[in-house]
């Protein structure tokens, strides 16, 4: 009997490992979203290079998170939830960190001097976007208030049909009024890559509602 319970012991899952890595690396996506929104408020170019790089840490610091969460997977034969749904999961957020990061580097590297409106409303859609994320996903410890998930999930859905209008109008207005195609090319893709971070945001959220329809 010692036996057994001792090899039992071995594959039991590690819930904290994976819950505390989620909640990392919801935590971090929320950081990265504030600090997205204060590099496309300021005009200061030093001060704008730093919030990049500050981003692109963050970024690095992610992808340390989603490494662990796949580590633990590979060694562990019970997880909390199906292992498809935290690939799945580790995967999407990855995918918004990655967003992010590429939006702050197009702005970078495109030199970027004058923030539109439009800029700014997307990057604040998707740090709005983390901060329903960071609200969700500790309820999947032990699913009590499955109302805060369902709501956060609903919000994210919403800011991401926000960010669609925004994006479509923003892409109107710029092939309307920008004459050099040089600037028009940078500016959409600028656009594109916050528009695709609240997409990704989306499909968290979608992996999310996907995990507590199975579990609830």
């Amino acid at each position: 009997m010692g036996g057994f319970n001792s090899i039992v012991k071995l594959f039991m899952p590690k819930d904290r490992v994976f819950y505390s890595l989620f909640e990392d690396v919801a935590a971090n996506l929320v950081e990265m979203g504030k600090v997205l929104t204060e590099l496309v408020e300021t005009n200061d170019p030093q001060v704008r290079k730093d919030k990049v790089h500050l981003i692109e840490r963050l970024e690095h610091k992610n992808d340390d998170y989603t490494h662990r969460i796949f580590v633990e997977l590979g060694q562990n034969f019970i997880t909390p939830f199906d292992r498809e749904d935290i690939h799945y999961l580790a995967a999407t957020l990855d995918d918004v960190a990655d967003y992010i990061h590429g939006s702050a580097k197009r702005i970078d590297i495109y030199k970027v001097t004058t923030m539109t409106d439009s800029v700014r409303k997307l990057a604040d859609l998707i740090y709005q976007g983390t901060v329903e994320l960071s609200r969700a996903i500790p309820e999947l410890r032990n699913m009590a208030n499955m109302r805060v998930i369902t709501d956060a999930c609903v919000k994210i859905n919403s800011l991401e049909n926000h960010a669609d209008d925004i994006y479509d109008r923003a892409i109107a207005d710029l092939f309307e009024q920008e004459s050099n195609a040089v600037e028009l090319i940078k500016m959409r893709e600028i656009y594109q890559a916050l528009e695709i971070a609240t997409d990704k945001c989306e499909d968290s959220a979608n992996v999310i509602e996907t995990i507590i329809i199975k579990y609830a």
